[in-house]
Parts: C-alpha cells; structure tokens; sequence
C-alpha cells in the first residue's frame, strides 16, 4: 500500500514537472521564435480581413535580419501615427511621399507590407509603387480608388537602416506615405501564416 501512494505521489510529481516545462516552453516560444496578432482594420484587405489571425516569426529579426521587400511585417509605427491626422517628422513637399518619421516610436502595432528598403527611390502612381525608376506589380493589393495618397509622384529616398511600408488596401490604410520610412529595429517580426478562422489557414 505504501509503494502504491508513493508511485501515486511520484506520477504526481512527474505530470506537475511535465506541465510547468511545457508551459515554460510555450511562453519561450512566443517571447522569442513566434507570436500570434489579430488584424485590427480592414489596411491590408483583400490579403488580411479585420479579426483574422496571423503568425509572426520574431527570430529572423532577433538574429538580424533585415526586412525585405514583399515582406507582410508587424512593427512599431511612429508616434506621428498616433496623431490624427498622421504626422510627418519632416516638411511634407506637395505630390511627395513624407520622408522621415517622427523621432520616437508608438507603443502600438501595425502590420503591413513593406514595398521598399533602404537606398531606393520611390513614388506612387495610382496606388502602386515605382521603385527605383519601375513600376511594380501588385496583384496582392485592393485598388486605391483615387485620393491624394494614391499619386505621390515625386520620388523620395528610403534612408539606409529604413523600410517604407504600406497596406494593400492602398485607398484606406495609414501607412509609410503619411508618417514616414520606419527604423528597421522597430519591426517586430514577418507574418508567415495566418491560422484563423479556419477556411483562411495557409502560408502568407
């Protein structure tokens, strides 16, 4: 019988040990490999709709790797973007993109689509980025439907250590064009899946 309540004990023990390392393991997990947001406005529709549940992969960006073009990141903005309306860190020229971002960072989070790094010269013409002198193609983004933000036709330098972000729902997302290129050590992470709901899951 003492044996019996000892094996009891010891199993006890065992399942308390297992528990506390997995939950060890899945708040590692998140404070540094993978962390899951939801989608708060309708910025990066048709790619990403309003409650959707994407995956973030923090790692690469711990390990330094910068963003790239393409990339679909979560970042801290500036806190221009906080402002309403958004405000540029820098005089903003007429048909020109705002340059540069206010000093400090936001305490919020967006996600968005990075459409140029450090070094490039862009602009934007009906809601689509030329970049570095050519138009690029965006079959991922929501037409822009007119509006000032939709032609920015003076092209603009992205400083170095710089990306310039933009939503794919071009005519309704507050973005790089308003408040500036983003630091790249403000970005969190790239989104690289999305796992809810459930007729959504798949790679991004």
């Amino acid at each position: 019988m003492a044996r019996l309540e000892a094996l009891r004990r010891n199993s006890l023990v065992e399942l308390i040990v297992i528990v506390a390392i997995a939950i060890f393991l899945a708040l590692a997990v998140q404070a540094y490999a993978v962390k899951p947001y939801r989608i708060p406005s309708a910025s990066m529709e048709p790619t990403l709709d309003i409650g959707q549940r994407v995956l973030v992969q923090r790692l690469t960006r711990r390990l330094g790797s910068d963003p790239e073009v393409g990339d679909i990141v979560v970042f801290h903005p500036p806190t221009g973007a906080d402002a309403s309306p958004a405000r540029c860190g820098a005089p903003v020229a007429e048909g020109r993109a705002c340059t540069a971002p206010t000093d400090a960072q936001s305490d919020q989070t967006f996600i968005k689509r990075v459409v140029a790094v450090g070094g490039d010269t862009i602009s934007i013409r009906d809601g689509l980025v030329v970049r570095n002198g050519r138009r690029q193609l965006a079959p991922f983004a929501a037409p822009c439907g007119g509006g000032g933000a939709c032609d920015l036709p003076e092209p603009i330098r992205v400083p170095e250590g710089d990306v310039f972000l933009m939503g794919d729902n071009r005519g309704n997302s507050d973005d790089s064009r308003f408040w500036g290129p983003v630091p790249v050590n403000w970005v969190i992470g790239e989104a690289f899946a999305t796992y809810w709901p459930p007729g959504r899951v798949g790679g991004l």
